[in-house]
């Protein structure tokens, strides 16, 4: 059972090390990515929009995106390519002609598609899941925000287990530890992975019950929660609302782990401000389960502000996306909505849906606070 074990999480440590690495060598020039978006319907500008989030991702990264594609299908993705032969014909040419290392698909692959593309293509090929663990992988700092990304990692692996390997027709005959009469490489892989993630749940549940613990240590003041689509300036809008010297950058995802800040309303009373990890469109239910410590922090909030890039072009799309996943937590609380960088776009303040701000300029904060002050029990 040792032997296995080791051959299981050595493989699952190749994969992982493959797919997000997050340690850059500084000494290698960035990878060159060829990026391919498939649609089976009408271009739209939800389309355009998931393209270009696409490309902020790769560029997260410090790839250099060398080629896009968008691929229209006519009919049911391929079992074995996704594409059809076709399409993978004309990627294969500009693989070649472009000196490609690395290609990211979305929709997400199915692992038998991922691996014949890869030995079609003979460069790495990643789909859009893969990519933000990716960057969460390179995002988290602490040692929770290290143990949810592990955790996501082997949910991922484990979704993929059933087809992704090439071992596992073998039959084990034993008894005991060994595995039953029978048990095939299959199954007994997939109890070690079971096992190294109830390891990390057990883990995570103690990150919970002090998290839990530091609220009810807070709970003589209300708490406000930053949500938001990723990018969207929610730890920018946070650090001058409190101050605090945090991570502010153009970058999807800067955040992870939840921050909390105390500060002083108009009326006089305090208040706690949470900043959380910022959301994305079609996020996988196993990523939520990971996270969920985290998410937490939103759910025990007693208001919510909801940030939005005004300046955005798909501002809108992003808003039903974050207002779908905070109905997914079940979250009823009171939300105000504010409009950060304002100082983008030309408005008045007659335009009274969100709260106009500014989080680089500081401008519109005492309006933010104003309300926050008058919906707080």
């Amino acid at each position: 059972m040792e032997n296995d074990s080791c051959d299981l999480l050595t493989y699952c440590d190749a994969s992982m090390a493959k797919q997000w690495d997050g340690k850059k060598n500084h000494n290698l020039p960035p990878l060159r990515v060829l990026l391919i978006r498939s649609e089976s319907g009408p271009l739209t500008v939800k389309h355009d929009a998931r393209l270009a989030e696409n490309k902020g991702l790769v560029k997260a990264l410090g790839w250099h995106l060398i080629e896009t594609h968008v691929c229209r299908l006519r009919r049911p993705p391929h079992p074995a390519t996704f594409l059809g032969k076709g399409w993978v014909e004309r990627i294969t040419s500009a693989i070649k002609a472009q000196d490609i290392q690395m290609v990211i698909m979305d929709p997400d692959l199915t692992s038998i598609q991922q691996r014949v593309l890869e030995k079609t293509w003979q460069c790495d090929v990643l789909d859009r899941t893969a990519l933000i663990l990716r960057i969460f992988q390179q995002r988290a700092r602490t040692a929770a925000g290290q143990l949810q990304v592990k955790l996501a990692s082997f949910l991922y692996q484990k979704s993929r287990l059933v087809r992704a390997w090439t071992h596992l027709e073998r039959q084990r005959g034993g008894f005991g530890f060994l595995g039953g009469p029978g048990e095939s490489q299959l199954e007994l892989d997939r109890r070690i992975l079971d096992s190294n993630i109830l390891k990390i749940k057990k883990q995570l549940e103690q990150v919970r019950k002090t998290r839990t613990l530091h609220r009810k240590s807070r709970q003589d003041f209300p708490t406000v929660a930053l949500v938001g689509y990723t990018n969207t300036g929610k730890s920018t809008l946070f650090r001058a609302l409190t101050g605090a010297d945090i991570l502010c950058a153009d970058m999807p995802f800067a955040t992870l782990d939840p921050t909390v800040r105390k500060i002083r309303l108009p009326s006089g009373q305090f208040a706690f401000l949470t900043d959380t990890v910022g959301f994305i469109s079609e996020l996988p239910s196993f990523l939520k389960l990971a996270f969920q410590a985290t998410l937490e922090e939103i759910q025990e909030a007693d208001l919510i502000l909801h940030i939005r890039d005004i300046a955005c072009t798909t501002s809108a799309l992003q808003k039903e996306d974050v207002l779908s996943l905070l109905k997914d937590l079940r979250c009823s609380q009171p939300l105000i909505e504010v409009w950060n960088k304002a100082d983008l776009v030309p408005h008045t303040q007659d335009d009274t849906t969100g709260l106009w701000t500014s989080a680089t300029q500081k401008t519109g904060l005492k309006a933010v606070l104003h309300h926050i002050d008058t919906l707080l029990p």
